[in-house]
């Protein structure tokens, strides 16, 4: 590990204009569960650390309204547990349940859990030229095409990479149409959270849309009836403390047993948060049953492309979906 620099700013401009004066190898830092195990690994060599976790106020929950707001360094654990959200958005709350451990629960944020990178192991076990990987080092190749590649995404995919989006959060909210607001150098923007992700197409190493020294300051949810009739399933190979192999969020609205709309979102098998108009397209204005479940899930994969031991994902993604379905309409009943 590189020696760096080191600043706890007290409000969001400031930290902002650090990052400014710092200039190139600049990061934002908050509850650091991913970014530390980056700068362990040599991928993440920053020469700045701009700690943004000691503004105060910038944990806020607000449920009030016809939004749910969640300040950044809100931590995954409480917004979890806020009694609005497990009540009324369980695929909200599930996500962060089903996520991580309890203790990295406590200590990260919902804004630092939008920037999680790969866990691709070539990615992550590539250090110093053992595998070639294009997100590390543009232009090296990419040893999962073709090589281990269990773990790796069947959509969105490209000649230069298959590594999968890992956040559980996400999913959930690219499902529920959220946004983020964004502070930087120009000022604020704000944009929805499908758009902070980018497919790798030929640039695996750009991974995000922020621009240089923009920091997410906040996550906004537009409250829904459907809410209440959503869940967030997610197929792994222990029950906890391990990263989706397949998942679903799913949020219903829905007429007796007639789904009048349908938001689903994926996990586990795609290089960012996978929306799945087609199956929504399937389920519109339909009566809900086990056949055209599955049906709707399989559509979501039509476009898949596995590798040589990841193509269980087309399937098994396909019943995710379908037992999402059942999950979330049985909510719709109570």
């Amino acid at each position: 590990m590189q020696p760096f620099s080191y600043i706890r700013p007290a409000t969001p401009q400031e930290a902002v204009g650090a990052f400014a004066q710092a200039g190139e190898g600049a990061r934002f830092i908050a509850g650091g569960t991913t970014l530390y195990d980056l700068m362990k690994l040599n991928i993440e060599r920053p020469r700045h650390l701009i700690d943004v976790s000691a503004i105060e106020g910038f944990n806020r929950i607000e449920t009030d309204g016809d939004r749910l707001r969640f300040e950044a360094n809100a931590a995954m654990s409480a917004v979890a547990t806020d009694p609005v959200v497990a009540r009324d958005y369980p695929v909200l709350a599930e996500s962060l349940w089903k996520a991580a451990s309890q203790q990295l629960r406590n200590m990260a944020t919902v804004g630092g859990n939008l920037l999680q990178r790969t866990r691709c192991m070539y990615f992550r076990n590539g250090a110093g030229g053992i595998y070639p990987c294009n997100k590390r080092e543009p232009g090296s190749g990419c040893a999962a095409i073709g090589g281990l590649d269990r773990g790796q995404a069947v959509l969105g995919t490209s000649d230069t990479c298959t590594a999968v989006s890992p956040g559980d959060w996400p999913v959930a909210l690219v499902a529920m149409d959220a946004s983020i607001e964004v502070l930087g150098p120009n000022g604020t923007r704000s944009m929805p959270v499908a758009d902070l992700y980018r497919l790798p197409d030929t640039t695996p190493h750009v991974e995000f849309t922020l621009d240089p020294g923009e920091m997410i300051t906040a996550i906004v949810v537009p409250k829904t009836l459907a809410g209440r009739r959503s869940t967030y399933h997610k197929i792994r190979d222990r029950e906890s403390y391990a990263f989706a192999l397949t998942s679903a969020a799913v949020a219903l609205e829905m007429n007796d047993d007639r789904v009048e709309r349908a938001r689903i979102a994926l996990g586990g098998v795609a290089t960012r948060p996978w929306r799945a108009p087609e199956s929504e397209e399937v389920l519109a204005g339909q009566r809900l049953t086990p056949e055209l479940a599955l049906a709707a899930g399989r559509a979501a994969f039509r476009d898949a492309r596995p590798g040589r031991h990841n193509g269980f994902k087309v399937e098994l993604g396909a019943r995710t979906i379908a037992d999402a379905l059942r999950i979330a309409a049985d909510r719709s009943r109570t």
